[in-house]
């Protein structure tokens, strides 16, 4: 049995004629009269017997004629979508990315989603490298991320947001900035972490490795807003892309300065799995999150180099 077959026999019964159901079906009146042979042999009933000119329905056949429109309808409506409309998809939608994302970025895309899409929930996740290994498993539908070099996360699909450089965050009265920064300098202060969100750590220190320098982390924290609230207070300093550092600065009394020496370049991504890379809603939101993050002032890569 094939969905052919069962579409001509729906026809065959509408028309009670074989050339009229060839012609409707845009095949030649012998390939329909195949087609009634076998369906005779795969209902074993007749189906339709003639009475002059035309063919009449068995028992058989208007008893099949009503299971027939509603399972063909219902093959008919896997092929004919309906257009996507932001304000009636429901459901949640989960991203993934750091603790300065949510802060600065993530409610624009809440008040966005509020007015255009009003039945969609939205959850925020933590970014976890780990995810990469799981992307289809993990429950994020999706992700930003930084990575040390150009190359995109393999098996996933990818945006590249921009990539940014890392400098040094501090008070802005700091004695680290009265000079310029070498990797002798900043291993003499003591530094603050961000731990939260993934690996912002490991290519500052193999930078200063490479440099013959180590620096000491006497203190780690899991979010920007405690760091920024401590180095306001101590003598720590924090290591952070430009673009983050820019913006920390404009909200409280920090200066920054880059760094004079070479550190890897950071660079960020926006990620999705590939089985949702054509679907409209998928589309539709990640689309308006690139646009948010490349407009907003707090975005990751404003103002960068891509």
């Amino acid at each position: 049995m094939n969905l052919n077959l069962l579409r001509s026999l729906q026809i065959l019964i509408e028309e009670q004629h074989v050339s009229r159901a060839a012609l409707r079906l845009h095949i030649t009146q012998s390939a329909m009269s195949r087609q009634l042979a076998q369906l005779r042999t795969l209902f074993a009933d007749e189906l339709l017997v003639r009475d002059g000119n035309q063919l009449l329905p068995t028992a058989k056949a208007l008893e099949l004629k009503e299971k027939l429109d509603f399972v063909l309808n219902e093959c008919d409506g896997l092929l004919n979508d309906k257009p996507f409309t932001p304000e009636n998809w429901k459901g949640e939608f989960v991203f993934s990315s750091s603790d300065y994302v949510a802060q600065y970025l993530f409610p624009k895309l809440a008040q966005k989603v509020e007015s255009q899409a009003p039945r969609l929930n939205l959850a925020y996740r933590l970014w976890d490298p780990a995810y990469l290994r799981d992307f289809d498993h993990c429950g994020i539908d999706l992700a930003s991320t930084m990575t040390i070099g150009r190359e995109a996360p393999k098996g996933l699909k990818s945006t590249l947001l921009g990539t940014d450089s890392s400098v040094c965050l501090a008070r802005q009265d700091h004695p680290v900035f009265s000079a310029p920064i070498t990797a002798k300098r900043l291993t003499s202060f003591s530094h603050v972490a961000v731990t939260g969100g993934g690996d912002k750590n490991t290519h500052i220190d193999v930078a200063l490795k490479t440099q013959g320098e180590q620096r000491r982390v006497a203190l780690k924290l899991p979010f920007f807003s405690a760091a920024v609230n401590t180095l306001l207070e101590s003598d720590y300093v924090l290591v952070v892309p430009e673009h983050i550092a820019k913006n920390l600065s404009s909200h409280a009394l920090l200066s920054y300065q880059p760094l004079a020496f070479a550190t890897d370049a950071l660079v960020y991504w926006l990620i999705w799995h590939p089985k949702v890379d054509n679907d409209p809603a998928h589309q539709w939101i990640r689309h308006l999150l690139l646009s948010i993050m490349q407009s907003s002032r707090y975005s990751i890569g404003h103002d960068l180099k891509s």
